[in-house]
């Protein structure tokens, strides 16, 4: 019972409809004036709703008022039957618009119905106490156990299993976890019990970010629907003015009898209404969203999603995009013994990937310990520290500007710059006492999706703090277009705006807290969802599962809405012109008029939704 009501509750809109048409049936065939009023009420109760408070509250004349107009017209002179079939489809195309709203509305519904409730806080005596989510704190532990969903972000301090990631990535197939590995908030703990730290607060994990980034969309309209928005209401008045010149030109200019005057105007009324082109935009809008959700890119409108496919260039960082972000030490050079001991030292204080990829290395070396008095970032450069009387610097080739670094060192230098090598320099009171090179690996789906997009005539270009030689080594191996080296993080947004000079249109792709002034500047902000939370908040495009491929899905479902609005813009348009000279040439019936351009609304309508599948 529950479920029927709840069934009627959703599909009001349609079920009015519905009984509009049996009523439009009964009537037709019994001939009785009365089921044609009661069609008219039941069919065009939601819509002269609509067109109303539009008109009282909004001060904004509709196409709503334009039907409800023709619709009371066509009765007055007799044609109930022509202005109840004008009702019923109007009805029916205006429920079929509410649906696409409405599934929309069910995606966000359903994400928002995957985040548990409750949790299981372990206390301090390890004994199993039912919270509620909200009431997590950062450094909780809680027990997560086999099917139960993960009610938190946070990082698995014991167990092993396999996490379903559906809800956030897309991807069907489970992830393997073990200790240390972070699982999210809404996704299914598939094969065992596992200890989780809880990592962030309830209302900062990925997943509430994913209902929050949804919503924004489904809110956020693309200028197109803002401008047939704004000139919706001038247009009824243009269609309202022209309908009462029609009723007053003919029968002196043409000679036609007022009956005939009356009716083409009320055509008129029924076939000049932009209820197909104001329907052309948002239903496909929205299902290009819901489908990109489905499929782990998340968009904060739909304006961004149609301005992918129009890009001229896109930027990247390098770390953690078109790198994997997981460099490792190839070559350690030094004249001097345990220096290796006090770089492994420094290196600790720093959470910068180069820095724990040498702490790594000098882990598998059995480095010793080494006391730091101090410590001082260098921005854009590297560290300095204080060990005793020296003067420690680590860094990259602007720290050591100022240093003469020796013939071997040199060669040792290019032939690892050569081979796209990030090199680390490494000086004691004003001598270089050696050098450090590391490797990242470059993405395989980084040189996939730069051919792709290089295919599509747009430039891709490699921002980095790397030096030149570098740069060029690892951009040539990957494809790019270009790429911008020895670029301090306070300078990528600078370089931003050189490239929208010279392409216009500009993405940028990042993952850290120094990508997100960049990503914010740029037309399009695109971040990996393994990214910093700031990264994340800046973007306008979300890619859950830190997956460039998803950008080439997200770009050929651009090129798909584009030119599914394009079909029907200029489909409902034509439509539109195509019926208005019909009338004025008496060719055209009301009964036709309301078919032709109901019928365009609806077709448009069901053409957007083709992009529910992507």
């Amino acid at each position: 019972m529950q479920h029927i009501k709840k069934l009627i509750s959703t599909h009001r809109e349609l079920i009015f409809s519905i009984i509009g048409g049996l009523l439009l049936l009964s009537a037709y065939l019994s001939e009785l004036s009365i089921l044609y009023i009661l069609a008219y009420m039941t069919g065009g109760y939601y819509k002269a709703k609509e067109g109303v408070e539009d008109l009282i509250y909004d001060k904004s004349l509709n196409v709503e008022i334009l039907m409800i107009i023709a619709a009371i017209g066509a009765a007055s002179i007799g044609y109930w039957h022509e202005g109840a079939i004008l009702i019923f489809i109007f009805s029916l195309s205006g429920a079929l618009e509410t649906y696409s709203l409405q599934k929309s509305e069910k995606d966000l519904s359903k994400l928002i119905a995957l985040a548990p409730e409750e949790a299981n806080l372990l206390t301090d005596d390890d004994s199993v106490k039912s919270v509620k989510v909200s009431e997590l704190q950062i450094g909780n532990k809680i027990l997560i156990r086999n099917g139960e969903r993960v009610p938190a972000d946070g990082e698995i301090i014991s167990g092993l299993t396999s996490i379903d990631e559906s809800a956030i990535t897309g991807e069907s197939m489970p992830v393997q976890k073990e200790v240390g590995d972070e699982v999210y908030n809404g996704t299914i703990n598939g094969s065992g019990s596992i200890v989780v730290r809880v990592t962030k607060r309830d209302e900062d994990s990925l997943f509430q970010k994913m209902i929050r980034l949804v919503e924004e969309a489904k809110d956020n309209r693309p200028p197109t629907q803002q401008f047939i928005e704004k000139i919706e209401g001038p247009y009824v008045i243009i269609v309202l003015i022209a309908t009462a010149l029609m009723l007053i030109i003919p029968p002196f200019t043409f000679g036609w009898s007022f009956d005939e005057t009356f009716y083409r105007a009320m055509v008129l009324l029924v076939v000049a209404s932009p209820c197909a082109v104001v329907a052309s935009i948002m239903p496909a809008l929205l299902s290009a969203i819901s489908s990109g959700a489905r499929n782990g890119v998340l968009m904060k409108g739909g304006t961004y999603l149609e301005q992918l496919s129009k890009i001229k260039a896109m930027a990247f960082d390098k770390t953690g995009t078109i790198t994997k972000g997981e460099p490792e030490v190839t070559d350690f050079e030094a004249d001097q013994d345990q220096v290796l001991d006090t770089i492994i030292a420094i290196e600790r204080q720093s959470s910068h990937p180069l820095a724990k990829a040498i702490v790594a290395y000098g882990d598998s070396h059995q480095s010793k310990q080494v006391k730091i008095h101090a410590t001082e970032d260098l921005t854009g450069k590297g560290v300095k520290a204080w060990i005793g009387q020296d003067v420690w610097l680590l860094g990259n080739e602007r720290i050591v500007d100022h240093i003469d670094i020796p013939d071997a060192f040199q060669n040792k230098r290019k032939q690892m710059q050569n081979e796209g090598k990030t090199v680390v320099y490494v000086a004691k009171n004003g001598a270089l006492v050696a050098i450090i090179g590391l490797k990242d690996q470059i993405r395989p789906e980084a040189k996939a999706l730069i051919q792709f997009l290089n295919n599509q005539g747009i430039k891709t270009i490699m921002i980095t703090g790397d030096n030149e030689q570098t740069a060029a080594s690892i951009g040539r191996e990957a494809g790019l277009t270009d790429w911008i080296s020895e670029c301090l993080p306070e300078e990528k947004v600078t370089q931003v705006d050189k490239l929208k000079e010279t392409y216009r249109s500009v993405a940028m792709v990042g993952d850290g807290v120094n990508d997100a002034p960049a990503m914010a500047k740029s037309d399009i902000g695109i971040a990996m969802g393994n990214g910093t939370d700031v990264a994340i908040e800046t973007s306008d495009l979300v890619l859950m599962k830190s997956q460039l491929e998803k950008i080439e899905r997200s770009f050929n479902l651009s090129v798909k809405l584009n030119r599914i609005i394009k079909q029907n813009l200029v489909f409902s348009i034509s439509v539109i012109v195509l019926l208005i000279i019909a009338n004025f040439s008496q060719d055209l019936t009301l009964p036709l008029g309301v078919i032709g351009h109901e019928g365009s609304t609806i077709l448009v309508i069901l053409n957007g939704l083709r992009l529910l599948k992507g």
